[in-house]
């Protein structure tokens, strides 16, 4: 087994990543441009609508794409490219430098075998650790993750836990394997309000007691600002704007992050009218020439028609759009 180095460059690194993919016996880019930076042991958030793309440039870390898939672009996990990695370094990358926490935890544990299976086969088929070892080991992370009664659980099949508990499981699954890197893919989607809240506790706590770096991709910008140290956003299979998510609220400088923002209800204020994103959010491979936000976009001029903007510096935010909005600097020091 080896281990990729500690070094001062970002632990992730996606510089222009581009995916096609076979739609209808056609080559259709999914994603246009994903512009992804990690340091070591921070929390990133990638949000947008569904259909934006955050899921597919997650998967692409791992290569956990569809057959046919074409990637293009710089991806790098701690200097070392991730498209260039043969099979036997792909399945150790998978195995011991990055996890993935799934949407869906009944899509990706098998029905037909115990819990303490599927938490165990992990250690010992993948690196090697004795079973008695990989049992207690497992049963520890599940206590750490909320499962008091964890010597039971490891005996039960998925369909007799909750939502919660199995999404618990898929937490600790994740935290055996012991990675530097940690994909949480909308891991409270299906869960109440109140599970919610716990699961990302969780996640927090584990993050913050084992020094994991995470991209956590979710649709809610609250989410995001409160659980991440920065925010990226992707519209249309392209990532819009990237800042730091203390800033968000008061300083998002592209027009799609701002209308985001502006629908989303305060708690509390049953006074104000929401405000929905007039249109119909794109996929990437609907993304026409120009800005794929244009037809949503209450300023857009015919340079965002023509021309696709790239990412370009907007204050503390970068934002890949021809107009971005910024705020004077008195105003953007009294909300930094």
């Amino acid at each position: 087994m080896t281990s990729s180095p500690l070094t001062s460059s970002p632990l992730l690194q996606i510089n222009g990543l581009r995916l096609d993919l076979p739609l209808d016996g056609t080559m259709r880019t999914v994603v246009h441009r994903a512009d992804v930076s990690i340091d070591e042991g921070l929390a990133v958030a990638l949000v947008g609508e569904s259909g934006s793309g955050k899921s597919l440039t997650a998967r692409s870390v791992l290569r956990l794409l569809p057959n046919g898939a074409r990637l293009h672009g710089d991806l790098r996990f701690a200097g070392e490219s991730v498209p260039d990695m043969t099979r036997e370094r792909l399945r150790e990358f998978r195995a011991t430098d990055v996890a993935m926490v799934f949407q869906d935890p009944r899509a990706h544990i098998n029905p037909a075998r115990s819990v303490g299976d599927f938490l165990v086969e992990g250690l010992t088929a993948a690196r090697g650790v004795p079973a008695a070892e990989a049992i207690a080991k497992v049963t520890g992370i599940l206590r750490e993750v909320g499962i008091s009664d964890a010597d039971r659980r490891m005996r039960q099949r998925p369909h007799e836990l909750s939502g919660g508990l199995l999404q618990r499981v898929m937490i600790a699954a994740a935290l055996a394997a012991e990675p530097r890197l940690l994909l949480a893919d909308e891991p409270t989607t299906a869960l109440d309000v109140t599970t919610q809240e716990e699961v990302m506790a969780i996640i927090g706590e584990a993050r913050e007691a084992r020094g994991l770096a995470m991209l956590f991709i979710t649709h809610d910008l609250e989410l995001a600002a409160a659980v991440c140290d920065r925010v990226m956003v992707m519209y249309a299979g392209t990532t819009v704007e990237e800042l730091p998510a203390t800033l968000l609220r008061h300083q998002a400088a592209h027009p799609y992050t701002r209308a985001l923002l502006a629908s989303r209800p305060a708690v509390g204020d049953t006074s104000t009218e929401l405000r929905a994103i007039a249109g119909r959010p794109l996929s990437g491979f609907e993304a026409p020439h120009g800005c794929a936000f244009t037809d949503r976009c209450p300023s857009v001029q015919d340079l965002c028609v023509s021309d696709r903007p790239r990412p370009r510096s907007a204050g503390d935010s970068t934002a890949a759009c021809h107009f971005p909005h910024t705020l004077p600097t008195e105003e953007a020091g009294r909300h930094a």
